[in-house]
């Protein structure tokens, strides 16, 4: 085993938590946009009437 083989695992951790937490917090943000489109829409049927 070389020294550095434990190093590359934690690394390759590290880099695939950040890669999952982003992915979550794309998610998130993606969700928030459609909820505010659809809150929108609402207030502007609820202005026109």
């Amino acid at each position: 085993m070389l020294p550095y083989d434990v190093s590359i695992k934690y690394m390759i951790a590290g880099y695939a938590v950040i890669i999952v937490i982003l992915a979550i917090y794309v998610a998130s943000l993606v969700m928030r946009w459609r909820n505010l489109k659809r809150d929108l829409k609402t207030l502007q049927d609820i202005d026109s009437k």
